[in-house]
């Protein structure tokens, strides 16, 4: 070619860049100076300003930083459809699997944030399932409501068990909380299973109630939470956000101020959740907030009640279909505290350290990206 577009220089760059790292194995200081010439480089021709996961700096800087005691990966709301319907949905799971096994050194666990069917059929499932299986590392399963309203859990239950347990793992108390429970909307209009799962499915449709924890599942959480010392780190799993975010959408917890107060004892807590498909973070009290990436569409950001701490991520390339999707990790350090690796398929990744959401803005704030959104 005569002459090379900047997209395809940039890509060229972005290649080398790559098989450098390879190459590199130990990283030798000149080879670490080339490598991180060359990320700089390539930042500055598209005008980014690369996320700290991205940064080679942080190899070096490693050492001397907070290391993660283990490593958590997260895969979540996947919207499978059969087949028939929907295959891109399927390829994208299957994606964020293979990326996950490909991690060296392996997680020491997945976890699922809910959602895997888009209408809770048997065979949407199963499928799901039949991909999950494929996790080399060991599998921690969270339920969504497109799970669960078309029978009410049974089919979801019978792969994968309760909705809601717990667990310690190295000193962490982990707990996985059914967060979308629903009034009952769907008996005294006599509607079928199917006419609940569609109901549900809206997000905003009037006639559903706004997800909640409920009188029972807050019962369950303090029973379990009784034990636990205060000092002890807790991580709740939860597939709606556990905090009011913007109703319309349900994108709420309805009894999201009770459950925080059941946690108020403790000294360090995280929720991570799904539901929201975006990069989306908070902070309230004692508690920090992270929103799980999606691999089937990115929602965009509500009109109002965003939380100040959230750096949004651009509006989703429509011509992409992976765009402003990913997966992702959750790095947790000795403290209990969480780093958590926002793995943004088609852009670069972005790390949310955990001292940026406990010094609620004040310290290591994400760079947010300088791209002009479509």
């Amino acid at each position: 070619m005569a002459h090379k577009s900047i997209e395809t220089k940039y890509y060229e760059e972005r290649a080398s860049f790559f098989e450098d790292l390879v190459r590199m194995g130990a990283l030798s200081r000149r080879g670490f100076l080339h490598v991180a010439g060359v990320s700089a480089g390539i930042a500055a021709a598209k005008g980014l300003i690369v996320p700290q996961s991205f940064q080679l700096i942080e190899i070096a800087q490693a050492a001397e930083a907070a290391m993660p005691a283990f490593t958590i990966a997260y895969v979540s709301d996947s919207h499978l459809y059969p087949r028939s319907v929907n295959d891109r949905f399927i390829r994208s799971a299957v994606k964020a699997v293979d990326e996950v096994n490909a991690l060296d050194p392996q997680p020491d666990f997945v976890l699922f944030g809910g959602d895997l069917a888009q209408l809770g059929r048997r065979e949407e499932l199963d499928l799901g399932g039949q991909i999950l299986k494929d996790l080399k590392a060991p599998l921690k399963m969270m339920v969504g409501e497109h799970d669960w309203f078309l029978d009410m859990g049974e089919h979801w239950q019978s792969l994968f068990g309760s909705p809601q347990y717990s667990f310690d793992h190295k000193g962490v108390h982990f707990v996985t909380l059914m967060s979308v429970n629903e009034k009952d909307f769907w008996t005294a209009r006599g509607m079928t299973p199917e006419e609940r799962m569609h109901t549900v499915a809206g997000l905003d449709n009037g006639v559903q109630s706004r997800f909640e924890v409920g009188p029972d599942g807050r019962k369950w959480l303090q029973n379990d939470l009784a034990a636990i010392d205060k000092t002890t780190p807790v991580v709740i799993f939860s597939h709606s956000p556990l905090y009011k975010y913007y109703r319309n959408w349900n994108f709420w917890t309805e009894d999201a101020d009770e459950v925080q107060a059941i946690l108020a004892k403790f000294d360090t807590v995280s929720v991570i959740h799904g539901h929201t498909h975006q990069l989306l973070l908070n902070h309230i009290g004692n508690i920090s907030f992270y929103g799980l990436l999606s691999t089937a569409w990115p929602w965009p950001y509500a009109p109002e009640g965003l939380p100040k701490l959230t750096v949004q991520m651009n509006r989703a390339d429509p011509f992409n279909a992976f765009d402003g999707c990913g997966d992702g990790q959750l790095n947790v350090l000795a403290s209990g505290m969480i780093d958590k690796v926002y793995n943004l398929w088609n852009r670069n990744p972005v790390t949310v350290r955990s001292s940026y959401l406990s010094s609620n803005g004040a310290k290591d704030r994400p760079p947010a990206t300088t791209l002009a959104s479509y």
